[in-house]
């Protein structure tokens, strides 16, 4: 369903999360385009967003599971640990940059799709959401492959 057309109440996150594909957009092209001074900041403010934003998905599991399950459940007990996972992925991603970094966040955000598909994951997920996360992670992912190509390219 066209933004336009979505409740108020699926608006605002969903023109949100839209939004938070500007700067992996802007990234991954001036990975290619920007003038060769600058290319190496692009890609490691591209590495940086990517983290960040890889490590905000596991933020969203953490906060389900306080929400939502009760604390003695193997429910919470899965998604609390999975909700780590992200973080744990995205931080040596940074120390490594290069080309294993970005196989490495690129991945990350697939397997926290992956997750977030599977019965465990799907737990207490809105529809839109799950329509969202999958237009936001196609996105994100081409973005990786772009860089990616680039880094190939370069080194």
């Amino acid at each position: 369903m066209p933004v336009l057309f979505l409740s108020d109440d699926r608006r605002l996150p969903v023109m949100l999360g839209l939004a938070g594909l500007l700067p992996f957009l802007a990234a991954a092209l001036g990975a290619w385009w920007a003038p060769p001074a600058w290319q190496g900041p692009v890609l490691g403010a591209f590495f940086y967003y990517s983290a960040v934003i890889l490590s905000f998905l596991g933020g969203i599991h953490w906060g389900l599971a306080m929400g939502r399950d009760a604390p003695t459940s193997a429910a919470f007990r899965g998604r609390v640990l999975l909700s780590m996972a992200p973080s744990l992925i995205a931080w040596p991603a940074l120390l490594w940059g290069g080309l294993p970094g970005a196989l490495l966040l690129m991945l990350g955000f697939i397997a926290v799709r992956g997750y977030e598909a599977s019965a465990a994951g799907v737990a207490g997920l809105p529809d839109w959401y799950r329509e969202l996360r999958n237009v936001l992670t196609v996105v994100v992912v081409a973005c990786h492959l772009v860089v990616i190509v680039r880094l190939w390219q370069l080194f």
